[in-house]
């Protein structure tokens, strides 16, 4: 998933402020610069690693921007050519190079007197200047945080009207930090961008108001020879997360000192799979008290009028890797419980605690312990080894933890080590599941002991790749174009398909992804987006007409998307097989979990067996089925209420009024706002007790 600056979504983008005073400054007149070019260069940082960098060339009023970073085999590669006018303002922008997944960007601005015009994967636009505003570009680097900083610091309010819509805001957060590297102590103020997308972005500029850094709790861009700043820049950014998300959370969280009863509400029994008739349902200490048809005794309780709607279990989200912003925006999209598939350990562990405790609103948290070999394409999450023996050390590690489910195998795990490190996880009471490493396939995998195989390309791949082809690349992503060539009936899928019935192996296919992969196009909503995206700010509505991979002739074009009507009948076999489909969507959740359920209508799951499957049966699968899934007394209070029927038709999940989950209710129209989101219906009222 990519981000405004073409980051993965590991670098969820995050806060820094700085001083109110220096807001003040003025800004100097680019006429009086000096001719001589200079060169500025910012290293690309994740877990203690450099990835790549970002170099600026600036001669008289143009800067030219190099921006490249590698992490697990695939990153965002762009050019560009920036003109500033007399006041500080692009009157020209050029960006040329490929996204995080390949496609092609050629965009460009331009400012001729007051005429505007740009082009961007969504089409071209004009605009007439009619006061100073600012072109947001679709694909720029973070160098655009340079420029936005030149501007709207000369602004009296640190604001301005932007260009294709909205207004660009920075917000000073008042943090100030002394920062020690090879060019001498800097000191240096963090801000927050907002305006464009559903995130704020936090960055530190030094003394003279230049760009030093953005940061992230792990991603970092950062001066050149300031790298060994790392731990001091993600540790700032995680505590200003933090503090912004804890204020969310106490402005939109709401704890009863009384039961709470949802009235005239019909609730889904995953195991009937049906709607109940219309009934009470009261919670009391974060625990379903009662659930009963018809009316009840009220009494001493607050009241929901569920004006007969639809009260739903909590989603399982079974493909995450959970952030501090994107377990507010699940708990917003009803979802409940998440699989995290891998993440940063001690960061993952530190939110869980917060969770838990209240500060934060999140999903509760099913771990997977992340294991990858180190390589040139290696993934920076979990645990990094080096040798079998390392691996099985990882998994001893996971296990002696003590809340890790499963163990997650990646690409560049050396193939060898595999039986010796499923035989160590089961040994030590762990699932297993994963990507199939680089240069085997899923029939190995499964016969070495995976329990489940994670996305749907890295089982179909082992029908189409040679050998030798390094699926630790994009290849792994863009050989999907030769799956229209196989056979789905033909002996090797059968054979795929047959030892994962003989041995009981479940498949996470993450139908969604591969959708926005194979079908996006540049200029065309994405289907999955559709529903909600005239909600959504503007750099996430120009998100939703873009491609994700490069579509170089109307062959690719066909054969993408022929690619993704294999996939589709791949997972009906699997189904048809009996093999066990988890619903998940390594997208992030949230909204994107609506659009991964509702797929499955493809395949010929009801919307009954969908709600079934993605709440009590994947809660069963993991073993918590006694406490999650259902509506039922004695369970957790974990559910959300509709106006609609779900049953009837599953879009009515993307409309939720309210979200219970145990001891707290969220109403989501109060949440979103906070995020640049237009609420999708109204906040119940709450009757206190008589």
């Amino acid at each position: 998933m990519l981000n405004r600056f073409g980051c993965t979504a590991l670098a969820a983008l995050f806060v820094l402020g700085a001083c109110a005073h220096e807001a003040e400054a003025p800004v100097a007149d680019l006429a009086d610069a000096a001719p001589a070019a200079t060169t500025e260069t910012w290293s690309v940082r994740l877990n203690d690693a450099t990835l790549g960098q970002m170099v600026a060339t600036t001669e008289g009023r143009t800067v030219k921007v190099d921006y490249e970073f590698r992490n697990n085999g695939r990153g965002p590669t762009m050019a560009e050519t920036i003109t500033l006018g007399a006041d500080g303002l692009p009157t020209a922008w050029t960006i040329d190079g490929a996204t995080t997944f390949g496609n092609e960007v050629h965009e460009t601005f331009a400012l001729d007197g007051n005429a505007a015009s740009w082009t961007d994967t969504t089409g071209s636009s004009t605009a007439e200047r009619t006061e100073p505003a600012i072109y947001i570009p679709q694909n720029g680097s973070p160098y655009a945080l340079a420029i936005y900083t030149k501007a709207l610091l000369a602004d009296d309010d640190l604001q301005m009207p932007a260009w294709p819509a909205g207004t660009l805001s920075m917000n000073p957060t008042g943090k100030v930090i002394t920062v020690d590297g090879e060019g001498g102590p800097i000191y240096a103020a963090a801000y927050a961008l907002v305006g464009d997308d559903v995130d704020p972005t936090y960055f530190l500029l030094d003394g003279d108001h230049n760009l030093f850094a953005l940061i992230s709790p792990r991603f970092v861009i950062v001066r050149e020879g300031y790298e060994r700043a790392d731990e001091q820049l993600q540790h700032l950014a995680t505590v200003l997360s933090t503090e912004r998300l804890e204020s969310i959370q106490a402005e939109t969280a709401h704890k009863y000192d009384a039961p709470l009863a949802i009235t005239n509400v019909r609730v889904f029994d995953p195991k009937a799979k049906a709607m109940t008739a219309p009934s009470t349902v009261i919670v009391e200490n974060g625990l379903i008290k009662s659930v009963t048809v018809g009316a009840a005794d009220t009494a001493g309780a607050y009241v929901v009028d569920g004006q007969g709607g639809s009260l739903v279990p909590g989603l399982i989200e079974m493909h995450g890797h959970m952030g501090q912003d994107g377990a507010l925006k699940n708990i917003a999209a009803g979802v409940t419980l998440m699989r995290d598939m891998g993440n940063d350990n001690a960061v993952l562990s530190e939110l869980i605690g917060k969770i838990d405790a209240g500060t934060l609103a999140g999903p509760r948290v099913v771990r997977s312990g992340f294991i990858e070999g180190k390589s040139p394409f290696n993934s920076n999450n979990g645990i990094l080894v080096t040798s079998e023996e390392e691996a099985l050390a990882a998994v001893d590690w996971y296990a002696d933890q003590g809340d890790y489910w499963q163990v997650k195998i990646y690409n560049s795990m050396t193939p060898a080590w595999i039986p010796a490190v499923v035989a160590r996880a089961k040994e030590r009471g762990l699932r297993v599941t994963g990507h199939v490493p680089a240069f085997t396939n899923a029939n190995a995998m499964i016969e070495a002991g995976y329990q489940e195989m994670t996305h749907i390309n890295q089982v179909m791949l082992g029908w189409v790749l040679a050998p030798e082809e390094d699926t630790r690349t994009l290849l792994r992503l863009t050989a999907l174009q030769r799956l229209p060539q196989v056979d789905l009936d033909g002996p090797a899928v059968t054979k795929t398909l047959d030892l994962m019935v003989e041995n009981d192996v479940a498949i996470d296919p993450t139908y969604a992804i591969h959708e926005a992969l194979l079908l996006s196009r540049n200029g065309e909503m994405q289907a999955g987006m559709a529903d909600y995206i005239d909600h959504m700010p503007v750099a996430v509505q120009r998100s939703a007409k873009a491609a994700w991979s490069a579509i170089n002739s109307p062959e690719e074009d066909a054969a993408y998307k022929g690619a993704f009507n294999q996939i589709t009948g791949t997972i009906q076999r699997m189904k048809d097989r009996g093999i066990f489909i988890v619903f998940g969507t390594d997208l992030g959740g949230a909204l994107t979990l609506h659009r991964e359920l509702e797929l499955y209508q493809n395949v010929g799951f009801t919307p009954a067996e969908i709600l079934a499957r993605a709440t009590y049966e994947e809660a069963e699968y993991m073993g918590l089925g006694d406490k999650l899934g259902s509506i039922e007394p004695g369970k957790y209070a974990d559910f959300f209420l509709v106006p609609g029927n779900p049953v009837e038709d599953l879009k009515a999940i993307k409309t939720i009024r309210l979200v219970s989950k145990g001891d707290t209710v969220y109403f989501p129209s109060d949440i979103y706002p906070y995020f640049g989101i237009r609420p999708f219906t109204d906040v119940p009222s709450v009757a206190a007790p008589e």
